[in-house]
């Protein structure tokens, strides 16, 4: 495995690269999160859509460089929606990831997850008490977040300590990462580079943000002006991460 510089390197030229290129990313996304989300991949420079009605999903989906799937606030049209998405997105073989929000809460949540897992997508992102219900994912990548996030592609595992607790006090920075997952995605074919980047997007970009705020209201828009800010120079000088085989 190379060292961590490289994945540092790489970090740094894909934010370029998601700039000149401007990825179009759809979001299947929790409700609650859908501006917070839209308004950070612009930010970034990536182009979001975000309709789950059933009649447009397909054809949104086959115009997008990626698709992120977000399991909050599912109903049976978002359930609809979401296998129609993840089809196209496998036929055209485009990047795809899904989070299962709150799959430890609902036992029917989890079958659906299983059931997406099954599909083979490119990474599965939640958080530790989701994760742990999963064993192997079918060659995708997993990604348990958390005060360190941790990156496991087959034995590699990386793990990308950038970030601040204000995140946590804001809904919906979890779910923006896994969009700037996506849109990294479409630019960088390496799964492990391409989220590794993004995670250190956002944690640098909250850890600059932190700086200029005084509590989860201003942190919340400090934070997009952040990441509309960020520079490659900015990862190359904020990046912690580290790397283990296992």
């Amino acid at each position: 495995m190379t060292g961590t510089s490289d994945f540092v390197e790489n970090a740094a030229a894909s934010l370029t690269l998601v700039r000149q290129r401007r990825p179009r990313v759809h979001c299947l996304m929790n409700t609650v999160v859908q501006k917070f989300v839209a308004d950070g991949l612009a930010a970034l420079g990536a182009i979001p859509s975000m309709t789950s009605s059933p009649e447009e999903v397909e054809a949104f989906t086959r115009r997008a460089d990626a698709l992120v799937v977000n399991l909050g606030t599912l109903d049976d049209e978002r359930r609809a929606a979401i296998r129609l998405a993840t089809a196209v997105a496998r036929d055209a073989d485009k990047p795809w990831i899904i989070d299962p929000v709150h799959c430890d809460y609902s036992p029917s949540r989890l079958a659906f997850a299983r059931e997406l897992i099954a599909s083979e997508p490119s990474v599965v992102r939640g958080n530790a008490s989701e994760m742990d219900l999963f064993g192997e994912v079918n060659g995708a990548l997993k990604i348990k977040t958390g005060a360190v996030d941790e990156l496991t592609l087959d034995l590699h595992t990386i793990r990308v300590e950038n970030g601040h607790p204000l995140m946590a006090q804001v809904t919906g920075t979890g779910c923006l990462s896994g969009a700037l997952i996506a849109a990294f995605m479409a630019v960088e074919p390496d799964r492990l580079k391409a989220a590794t980047g993004a995670l250190l997007t956002s944690g640098i970009a909250a850890e600059i943000a932190a700086e200029r705020s005084s509590g989860p209201g201003t942190f919340e828009a400090a934070f997009r002006d952040a990441l509309a800010a960020l520079r490659s120079q900015h990862i190359i000088a904020n990046a912690r991460i580290s790397h283990a085989e296992g």
